[in-house]
């Protein structure tokens, strides 16, 4: 039996980014019972019991009203391998221009197996040379840099402010990279209650890293995940819809708004590129990479999610309004019970600290002694609560006194349980000498 040493694989196996979901998937499966404030995944809101077969057909009358097909060739569409580039561009691309005001042609739109292969394909095209590095705010979702990781591209820390990424330091770590040989080619971004801080940046902030992404001469590569969790009337344009140079690659997912299952996300990628002796799009370069990588998104997947949308109006808004407004409703009911049973117990004197959201999935909290994964297992075995340490999240040594609590997947009762325990572990690690409020 050949025996391989770890030595001999690919290092990013040893990174701890890549570790993290392993180590919480292990936690959560050794501690069943408890009430997990750890993953990130969207709630189904009644989807186990959809007919998917509906948005199917949906989505093959749409097939044989607007594009002339004949039945059997609609259905031969569905079961065969699609085009790397997707069969439902057409109908994305008329749905961020209808919610989002992104003037969006299909020919740019790449549909892909969630929008985690959207970031892997793109920085595979971004960065051919070791010295090209990623810049990201952070704290950071570790699929982003995960994925980095995987392709050996550099990862630059940028700090993330309560108005997003900090412009000095981005500046400042494109000069000192040019200083080195090496560029920045790309600086990664969630505008909209970023995963884990809830950043939002504001209008004249999106406007602010635009002007810098043209100073540096850096794309952006824009994480909508979390937009349509905003309260009516606080949305902010995506930086993608403020994008007069085409500096931004917009990566979306339909996982939150609909169904994670499907595993359908998309990537919109309009900068030319030029060589060769004729015009294409980074899009055409995406599907070339996709057909190596997966080949194809599931056809009856796009099937599904297009239904879906077609029955809202083709309207991302539409279809996800619902599931916001739940969202909404359990991150206030989690606020809430934090003040109720941490930041109202008065023998609970520690600098606990956490953050108030108006939307996204995640509440982010600072304790006065290190969260990492001895106190994760400590507090799972003695009081039946998970949640995520944070430093995986950081660039460098950063963020081993917080931890991520997500609300997006139980329900209320689950959560109010749930910090009832979280409040009781905060008093037993807590020194009695500091004292708990809120930020």
């Amino acid at each position: 039996m050949p025996l391989l040493d770890e030595s001999a694989l690919h290092g990013s196996l040893q990174d701890p980014v890549l570790g993290s979901i392993s180590f919480l998937n292990e936690v959560m499966g050794r501690y069943p019972d408890a009430i997990s404030f750890a993953p990130g995944a969207p709630r189904l809101l009644h989807l186990e019991n959809t007919d998917l077969s509906h948005y199917t057909d949906v989505y093959l009358d749409h097939l044989r009203t607007s594009r002339g097909l004949t039945d059997e060739r609609a259905r031969r569409l569905l079961h065969e391998y699609g085009p790397s580039r997707g069969l439902i561009n057409d109908i994305v691309a008329e749905a961020l221009g209808r919610d989002h005001g992104m003037a969006t042609r299909p020919e740019s739109v790449v549909i892909t197996v969630g929008a985690q292969e959207a970031m892997f394909l793109t920085l595979r095209a971004l960065c051919p040379s070791p010295g090209d590095l990623l810049a990201v705010a952070t704290p950071s979702y570790v699929g982003i840099v995960g994925a980095a990781r995987l392709l050996d591209v550099g990862v630059v820390g940028v700090a993330d402010t309560d108005r997003g990424p900090d412009l000095d330091e981005l500046r400042a770590a494109c000069r000192a990279a040019r200083a080195e040989g090496r560029r920045v080619r790309a600086l990664y971004v969630a505008p909209d209650y970023a995963n884990p801080s809830g950043t939002v940046m504001g209008l004249a902030d999106r406007h602010a890293l635009l002007a810098v992404a043209e100073e540096e001469d850096l794309l952006l590569l824009e994480d909508g995940a979390y937009a349509f969790t905003a309260p009516p009337g606080a949305e902010v344009p995506p930086l993608k819809a403020l994008d007069r140079d085409t500096r931004v690659i917009y990566l979306g997912t339909f996982a939150k708004v609909c169904l994670p299952g499907a595993r359908v996300g998309f990537v919109v990628a309009d900068q030319p590129v030029t060589g060769s002796g004729r015009d294409r799009l980074l899009a055409d370069e995406l599907a070339v990479l996709k057909s190596m990588v997966t080949v194809n998104t599931a056809p009856l997947s796009q099937a599904v999610i297009a239904g879906m949308l077609l029955e809202h109006g083709g309207s991302l808004a539409g279809l996800g309004r619902e599931r916001a407004r739940v969202y909404r409703e359990n991150l206030t009911f989690l606020l809430d019970a934090l003040d109720r049973h941490v930041g109202s117990r008065p023998e609970l004197t520690g600098a606990v600290t956490w953050n108030r959201p108006r939307g996204g999935f995640f509440v982010r909290m600072r304790l006065p002694v290190p969260a990492d994964t001895a106190l994760l297992k400590r507090c799972a075995a003695g009081h039946g609560v998970l949640w995520t340490p944070m430093a995986p999240f950081w660039i460098g040594d950063a963020g081993d006194h917080e931890l991520r609590l997500s609300c997006s997947y139980l329900d209320t009762p689950a959560i109010e349980e749930g910090v009832r325990r979280l409040a009781g572990f905060l008093q037993e690690i807590v020194p009695t000498h500091t004292r708990i409020h809120t930020s």
